[in-house]
Protein backbone atom coordinates (compact mmCIF):
# COMPACT_ATOMS: atom_id res chain seq x y z
CA UNK A 1 0.00 0.00 0.00
CA UNK A 2 1.40 3.37 -1.04
CA UNK A 3 -0.10 6.57 0.32
CA UNK A 4 0.71 10.22 -0.54
CA UNK A 5 1.93 11.97 2.60
CA UNK A 6 3.04 15.50 3.43
CA UNK A 7 4.45 17.38 6.40
CA UNK A 8 3.31 20.98 6.67
CA UNK A 9 4.42 23.62 9.16
CA UNK A 10 1.35 25.67 10.14
CA UNK A 11 1.14 29.21 11.54
CA UNK A 12 4.41 30.19 9.92
CA UNK A 13 5.72 31.10 6.48
CA UNK A 14 9.12 29.53 7.17
CA UNK A 15 10.14 25.88 7.24
CA UNK A 16 11.03 24.33 10.62
CA UNK A 17 8.92 26.79 12.58
CA UNK A 18 5.26 26.79 13.59
CA UNK A 19 3.32 23.59 14.20
CA UNK A 20 4.44 20.55 12.16
CA UNK A 21 1.68 18.16 11.13
CA UNK A 22 1.54 15.15 8.84
CA UNK A 23 -1.22 14.92 6.23
CA UNK A 24 -1.98 11.54 4.66
CA UNK A 25 -4.30 11.24 1.63
CA UNK A 26 -6.52 8.14 1.57
CA UNK A 27 -8.38 6.69 -1.41
CA UNK A 28 -10.02 4.13 0.87
CA UNK A 29 -10.86 3.90 4.55
CA UNK A 30 -8.22 2.45 6.89
CA UNK A 31 -8.86 0.78 10.22
CA UNK A 32 -8.02 2.64 13.41
CA UNK A 33 -5.01 0.45 14.15
CA UNK A 34 -3.38 1.48 10.87
CA UNK A 35 -4.15 5.14 11.60
CA UNK A 36 -2.32 4.83 14.90
CA UNK A 37 0.65 3.01 13.35
CA UNK A 38 1.11 5.72 10.72
CA UNK A 39 0.77 8.47 13.33
CA UNK A 40 3.40 6.81 15.54
CA UNK A 41 5.71 6.48 12.53
CA UNK A 42 5.37 10.20 11.78
CA UNK A 43 6.01 11.01 15.48
CA UNK A 44 4.34 14.43 15.39
CA UNK A 45 1.69 16.04 17.60
CA UNK A 46 -0.88 15.78 14.79
CA UNK A 47 -1.37 13.44 11.86
CA UNK A 48 -4.43 14.13 9.70
CA UNK A 49 -5.99 11.56 7.39
CA UNK A 50 -7.98 13.04 4.51
CA UNK A 51 -10.38 10.70 2.76
CA UNK A 52 -12.71 11.49 -0.15
CA UNK A 53 -16.41 11.58 0.70
CA UNK A 54 -17.35 10.59 -2.86
CA UNK A 55 -15.48 8.10 -5.09
CA UNK A 56 -15.65 10.56 -7.98
CA UNK A 57 -13.72 13.22 -6.04
CA UNK A 58 -10.10 13.73 -7.04
CA UNK A 59 -7.12 14.83 -4.95
CA UNK A 60 -5.33 15.99 -8.08
CA UNK A 61 -8.13 18.23 -9.36
CA UNK A 62 -7.56 21.91 -8.65
CA UNK A 63 -9.97 23.30 -6.08
CA UNK A 64 -12.02 26.19 -7.44
CA UNK A 65 -13.76 26.99 -4.16
CA UNK A 66 -12.41 29.62 -1.78
CA UNK A 67 -13.58 27.57 1.22
CA UNK A 68 -13.02 23.89 1.98
CA UNK A 69 -15.19 22.05 4.52
CA UNK A 70 -13.73 19.02 6.29
CA UNK A 71 -16.00 16.60 8.16
CA UNK A 72 -13.91 15.63 11.21
CA UNK A 73 -14.45 13.58 14.35
CA UNK A 74 -14.82 16.91 16.21
CA UNK A 75 -17.35 18.32 13.76
CA UNK A 76 -17.05 20.43 10.63
CA UNK A 77 -13.83 22.36 10.06
CA UNK A 78 -13.88 25.12 7.46
CA UNK A 79 -10.74 26.60 5.96
CA UNK A 80 -10.40 29.27 3.32
CA UNK A 81 -7.42 30.60 1.47
CA UNK A 82 -6.29 34.17 2.00
CA UNK A 83 -3.62 36.12 0.11
CA UNK A 84 -1.12 35.66 2.91
CA UNK A 85 -2.16 32.35 4.45
CA UNK A 86 -5.06 30.16 5.46
CA UNK A 87 -8.01 31.15 7.66
CA UNK A 88 -9.57 28.59 9.99
CA UNK A 89 -13.22 29.12 10.97
CA UNK A 90 -13.46 27.92 14.58
CA UNK A 91 -15.89 28.15 17.51
CA UNK A 92 -15.19 30.63 20.28
CA UNK A 93 -15.13 29.17 23.79
CA UNK A 94 -15.58 31.28 26.93
CA UNK A 95 -13.31 30.81 29.93
CA UNK A 96 -14.90 31.26 33.36
CA UNK A 97 -13.27 32.37 36.64
CA UNK A 98 -11.63 29.43 38.39
CA UNK A 99 -11.28 28.90 42.15
CA UNK A 100 -7.51 29.13 42.77
CA UNK A 101 -7.64 26.69 45.65
CA UNK A 102 -8.90 23.89 43.40
CA UNK A 103 -5.93 24.14 41.04
CA UNK A 104 -3.18 25.54 43.27
CA UNK A 105 -1.29 22.24 43.38
CA UNK A 106 -1.38 21.90 39.60
CA UNK A 107 -0.12 25.45 39.07
CA UNK A 108 2.56 25.09 41.76
CA UNK A 109 3.78 21.86 40.17
CA UNK A 110 3.87 23.40 36.69
CA UNK A 111 5.44 26.82 37.30
CA UNK A 112 6.55 26.96 40.95
CA UNK A 113 6.38 30.42 42.50
CA UNK A 114 5.77 32.31 39.27
CA UNK A 115 3.32 35.16 39.90
CA UNK A 116 -0.18 34.55 38.57
CA UNK A 117 -2.62 37.36 37.72
CA UNK A 118 -5.73 35.46 36.64
CA UNK A 119 -7.04 31.88 36.32
CA UNK A 120 -9.87 30.78 34.04
CA UNK A 121 -11.32 27.44 32.99
CA UNK A 122 -13.03 26.43 29.75
CA UNK A 123 -15.45 23.53 30.38
CA UNK A 124 -16.06 23.11 26.65
CA UNK A 125 -12.40 22.37 25.91
CA UNK A 126 -11.25 21.28 29.41
CA UNK A 127 -8.42 23.78 29.21
CA UNK A 128 -7.09 25.73 32.20
CA UNK A 129 -5.94 29.26 31.32
CA UNK A 130 -3.34 30.78 33.64
CA UNK A 131 -2.44 34.41 33.02
CA UNK A 132 0.97 35.36 34.35
CA UNK A 133 1.62 38.69 36.04
CA UNK A 134 1.91 41.75 33.80
CA UNK A 135 5.29 42.37 35.42
CA UNK A 136 6.74 39.62 33.22
CA UNK A 137 7.74 40.03 29.57
CA UNK A 138 7.89 37.76 26.54
CA UNK A 139 11.41 36.53 27.26
CA UNK A 140 10.33 35.38 30.72
CA UNK A 141 7.54 33.23 29.25
CA UNK A 142 9.84 31.85 26.56
CA UNK A 143 12.47 30.81 29.10
CA UNK A 144 10.09 29.58 31.80
CA UNK A 145 10.80 25.96 32.77
CA UNK A 146 7.48 24.13 33.01
CA UNK A 147 7.37 20.84 34.88
CA UNK A 148 5.01 18.76 32.75
CA UNK A 149 6.41 15.40 33.86
CA UNK A 150 4.88 15.64 37.34
CA UNK A 151 1.52 17.12 36.30
CA UNK A 152 0.03 13.67 35.79
CA UNK A 153 0.66 12.89 39.46
CA UNK A 154 -1.28 15.92 40.78
CA UNK A 155 -4.52 14.83 42.46
CA UNK A 156 -8.02 16.18 41.77
CA UNK A 157 -7.25 17.55 38.30
CA UNK A 158 -9.45 15.17 36.30
CA UNK A 159 -11.28 18.02 34.58
CA UNK A 160 -8.08 19.53 33.12
CA UNK A 161 -6.75 18.21 29.81
CA UNK A 162 -4.71 21.20 28.73
CA UNK A 163 -2.76 24.01 30.42
CA UNK A 164 -2.51 27.41 28.75
CA UNK A 165 0.04 29.90 30.07
CA UNK A 166 -0.56 33.38 28.72
CA UNK A 167 0.83 36.87 29.08
CA UNK A 168 -0.27 40.32 28.00
CA UNK A 169 1.59 41.59 24.94
CA UNK A 170 3.96 44.49 24.63
CA UNK A 171 2.51 46.59 21.79
CA UNK A 172 5.37 49.09 21.87
CA UNK A 173 8.17 46.69 22.61
CA UNK A 174 8.46 44.58 19.47
CA UNK A 175 9.09 45.27 15.78
CA UNK A 176 5.98 43.15 15.15
CA UNK A 177 3.67 43.98 18.03
CA UNK A 178 1.56 41.21 19.57
CA UNK A 179 -1.50 41.61 21.78
CA UNK A 180 -0.76 38.50 23.82
CA UNK A 181 1.63 35.56 24.15
CA UNK A 182 1.03 31.96 25.16
CA UNK A 183 2.43 28.46 25.62
CA UNK A 184 0.41 25.24 25.72
CA UNK A 185 0.95 21.96 27.57
CA UNK A 186 -1.14 18.77 27.45
CA UNK A 187 0.70 15.85 29.08
CA UNK A 188 -2.73 14.34 29.92
CA UNK A 189 -3.10 13.47 26.22
CA UNK A 190 0.56 12.72 25.56
CA UNK A 191 1.78 16.18 24.47
CA UNK A 192 4.37 17.73 26.78
CA UNK A 193 4.30 21.05 24.89
CA UNK A 194 2.55 21.79 21.61
CA UNK A 195 4.45 24.15 19.27
CA UNK A 196 1.39 26.13 18.10
CA UNK A 197 -2.18 25.33 19.10
CA UNK A 198 -5.23 26.51 17.18
CA UNK A 199 -7.67 25.02 19.70
CA UNK A 200 -6.03 26.88 22.60
CA UNK A 201 -6.61 30.14 20.76
CA UNK A 202 -10.35 29.50 20.63
CA UNK A 203 -10.17 30.06 24.40
CA UNK A 204 -7.41 32.70 24.37
CA UNK A 205 -9.29 34.77 21.78
CA UNK A 206 -12.38 34.94 23.97
CA UNK A 207 -10.41 35.87 27.08
CA UNK A 208 -8.13 38.52 25.59
CA UNK A 209 -10.89 40.09 23.55
CA UNK A 210 -12.71 40.86 26.80
CA UNK A 211 -9.54 41.97 28.60
CA UNK A 212 -8.28 44.22 25.81
CA UNK A 213 -11.61 45.35 24.36
CA UNK A 214 -10.53 44.26 20.87
CA UNK A 215 -12.00 42.04 18.17
CA UNK A 216 -8.89 41.87 16.00
CA UNK A 217 -5.63 40.74 17.59
CA UNK A 218 -2.20 39.36 16.82
CA UNK A 219 -0.84 36.52 18.94
CA UNK A 220 2.45 34.70 19.30
CA UNK A 221 2.88 31.22 20.80
CA UNK A 222 6.25 31.17 22.53
CA UNK A 223 7.34 27.58 21.99
CA UNK A 224 10.87 26.85 20.79
CA UNK A 225 9.53 26.79 17.21
CA UNK A 226 7.21 29.77 17.63
CA UNK A 227 4.07 30.62 15.71
CA UNK A 228 2.15 33.75 14.69
CA UNK A 229 -1.64 33.95 14.56
CA UNK A 230 -3.98 36.71 13.41
CA UNK A 231 -7.34 36.63 15.16
CA UNK A 232 -10.69 38.15 14.23
CA UNK A 233 -13.81 37.62 16.34
CA UNK A 234 -16.98 37.44 14.27
CA UNK A 235 -20.51 38.65 15.06
CA UNK A 236 -21.84 35.07 14.87
CA UNK A 237 -19.86 33.97 17.92
CA UNK A 238 -17.06 32.27 16.01
CA UNK A 239 -13.45 33.26 15.40
CA UNK A 240 -11.27 33.39 12.30
CA UNK A 241 -7.67 32.38 12.97
CA UNK A 242 -5.23 33.11 10.18
CA UNK A 243 -1.72 31.79 9.77
CA UNK A 244 0.81 30.89 7.13
CA UNK A 245 1.75 27.35 6.06
CA UNK A 246 4.87 25.82 4.58
CA UNK A 247 5.02 22.31 3.08
CA UNK A 248 8.42 20.88 4.02
CA UNK A 249 8.03 17.18 3.07
CA UNK A 250 6.19 15.60 0.16
CA UNK A 251 6.44 11.89 -0.54
CA UNK A 252 4.96 8.39 -0.45
CA UNK A 253 4.37 6.22 2.59
CA UNK A 254 4.73 2.49 1.97
CA UNK A 255 2.83 0.25 4.37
Amino acid sequence: MKLPIFIADAFTAKAFRGNPAAVCLLENKLDEDMHQKIAREMNLSETAFIRKLNPSDSFSQKNVNSTLTFVTLSGELKARKAEDGIILDLPLYPAHPQDRHEVKDLIKTAIGDTLVQDIRYSPDTRKLLVRLSDTYDRSFLENLKVNTQDLLQVENTEKVRGLILTLKGEPGGQTHAFDFYSRYFAPWVGIAEDPVTGSAHTVLSSYWSQELGKKDMRAFQCSCRGGELEISLRPDGRVDIRGGAAVVVEGTLTA
